[in-house]
């Protein structure tokens, strides 16, 4: 029989969180202390970030609103980042963003939604000359931090600027950095998407990829099907031997889990995520919950867009309200049919769901009206479901 406070520590504000925040907003148990973990400012909407990079809208104009959501959930926000997790003894050692000592948070449950961030040291392995010369796309905070260098330098001469990566986040990063350069840059501007042998769109449904060439080709931007070997003050080493010239070697590579959780005794995928099964619960720890970049499935027959959806947070709010309460977990099944909408500039976007597919400015309109007002109101996401027009 359970008495007493139970500590539930959230690490992250990434979406599936926000929706365990606005459950919470209707049911809040009074023996339920909540504590999120998670560094200020709140976060940039990452469907908004090729908006930001095409220059539409500023990064603080598309961040979360968390602080009236943590009023109305009761919670409680430590600005900050997790230092280390002791698993076993149920303590987080977070590490304060204003540079004081360091906070241990003890939980009785927890659960990681944190964002993507990069591996300097790893890429820097696999990519020598990476950890001084490249710009890693994530995490998103360093990297728009930055940007506004590369768009004032675009200022001053035409620059050759270098996308290595062909998931969606590449793609939608050359079409909004090729937007924003060529409108406000010096004329001569080349944009290159260098795939570093991957597939391009290879994370995508097959019927957008066709569309995403043509487009590339409309808007004059170079696809280079090359693997990577390293980067030098000069440009991108190919495996082919020649040099890709270029001034900003931008890396969009895959999302990854956080560093330290390699450090923890937590059942880990091969790329580093908590391995959780169907109730988002880790295999290893029964007391751990993890969702988006931050976990993997166990049962990998669905594609890793689906589980990181934010619509995982709905199965995940339910289970740690249940696992509070001692009450049966419930299974998050993601859709097999991915909804995707693909930002290709400001003006222009595809979609596609299943065997239907669009594209042209009302998409665009469509999915910047969707991530506006997620940005406004962060709302329950319920179910997965078909898109609604």
């Amino acid at each position: 029989m359970r008495s007493g406070i139970t500590r539930l520590v959230l690490i992250g504000a990434g979406p599936a969180h926000r929706e365990v925040l606005a459950r919470l907003t209707r049911h809040h148990p009074a023996d339920l202390q909540v504590t999120l973990l998670a560094p200020p400012p709140a976060p940039v909407h990452e469907p908004l970030v090729p908006a930001v990079v095409a220059g539409r809208y500023t990064a603080d104009s598309c961040r979360v609103g968390l602080s009236g959501l943590l009023t109305l959930a009761h919670a409680r926000w430590v600005g900050g980042r997790c230092a280390a997790l002791d698993v076993e003894g149920r303590l987080v050692r977070a590490a304060p963003a204003d540079g004081g000592a360091p906070i241990d948070l003890p939980f009785d449950l927890l659960s990681l939604d944190t964002a993507a961030t990069t591996d300097r040291e790893a890429l820097e392995q696999r990519l020598p000359g990476a950890r001084d010369l490249a710009l890693p796309r994530y995490p998103t905070e360093a990297f728009l931090g930055l940007w506004p260098r590369v768009v004032s330098l675009a200022h001053k001469r035409p620059l050759s600027v270098a996308v290595i990566g062909a998931g969606a986040a590449a793609i939608e990063l050359v079409f909004a950095a090729a937007q924003r350069l060529r409108a406000e840059g010096q004329a001569g501007t080349i944009l290159t998407l260098l795939t570093d042998g991957g597939v391009l769109a290879g994370d995508l449904p097959p019927a957008v990829a066709s569309r995403v060439r043509r487009e590339l080709k409309r808007q004059r931007i170079h696809v280079l099907n090359e693997p990577c070997t390293g980067l030098t003050v000069d440009g991108v080493r190919l495996a082919n031997g020649a040099l890709l010239r270029c001034d900003v070697p931008l890396v969009a590579g895959v999302a990854q889990a956080p560093v330290w959780l390699r450090d923890t005794p937590l059942a880990l995928a091969e790329g580093g995520q908590v391995l959780v099964n169907r109730f988002q619960q880790s295999l290893s720890h029964p007391n751990v919950f993890a969702a988006g970049h931050a976990a993997r499935r166990d049962d990998h027959a669905y594609p890793e867009a689906a589980t990181a959806s934010a619509r995982a947070g709905a199965a995940l709010a339910h289970n740690l309200l249940a696992a509070f309460e001692g009450q049966p977990l419930k299974p998050h099944w993601p859709a097999q049919r991915v909804f995707t909408r693909l930002s290709c500039g400001s003006d222009r976007a595809i979609a596609a769901w299943g065997p239907l597919r669009t594209q042209g400015a009302w998409v665009a309109r469509w999915k910047d009206r969707d991530a506006r007002r997620e940005v406004a109101a962060p709302a329950p996401q319920g179910e997965d479901a078909a898109p609604q027009a």
